[in-house]
């Protein structure tokens, strides 16, 4: 299929891209959608009527047409991407000139640098195992090194947490002796 593509003319490959494309970012929507429909005809509607679930659909009627523009430039996104927006019910309005955006982007790059990256990588499969190999385990290491990164970063507690936190910040608190009084907090070890 992509030899036949690359033997197009650019405007033809081009075009066809930008079609195939948009015919599957629609499908994904509108499952998404059929799945939210049915959803809500069975036990999961006390779930997806609920407050967190109203939340979610409006911020991603409101932010989420970047997102789905976005996920067009990614690798394995994307469907997921489209899948949300058609479960959480985005107006059309909102996702289709976003689709139209991404799609844009998407035949373009396919049809340009994305034919020849794919076309090297084939090549480069054929021609040695030991390059696929490492170029799978380089794309698992950036993936891994990612998500460390997305861990750290969530991890991390803002000052404003830590001096409210009764764990972390024992002065603030105030110390019951054994009869039950408050005292004074005490300092550190062999402070006097």
């Amino acid at each position: 299929m992509m030899d036949t593509i690359a033997s197009l003319p650019f405007a033809w490959a081009y075009l066809l891209l930008f079609a195939v494309v948009m015919l599957r970012s629609n499908a994904t929507y509108w499952a998404g959608r059929g799945v939210a429909a049915g959803g809500r005809k069975t036990r999961l509607q006390k779930y997806l009527k609920s407050p967190s679930v109203a939340r979610a659909e409006a911020a991603i009627a409101r932010w989420g047409a970047p997102a789905v523009s976005v996920s067009f430039l990614t690798i394995g996104v994307q469907t997921a991407v489209n899948m949300a927006a058609g479960l959480a019910r985005m107006p059309l309005r909102r996702y289709i000139p976003a689709t139209v955006v991404g799609a844009l982007a998407w035949a373009a790059i396919y049809a340009t640098v994305g034919l020849a990256a794919f076309d090297a990588a084939v090549a480069a499969a054929a021609g040695s195992p030991v390059a696929l190999i490492s170029l799978a385990v380089l794309a698992g290491a950036a993936v891994l090194g990612l998500h460390l990164v997305r861990v750290a970063r969530r991890r991390k507690l803002d000052s404003s947490a830590l001096a409210d936190c009764p764990v972390m910040n024992p002065v603030m608190n105030p110390v019951m002796n054994p009869a039950g009084n408050q005292t004074a907090p005490e300092g550190p070890v062999g402070s006097a």
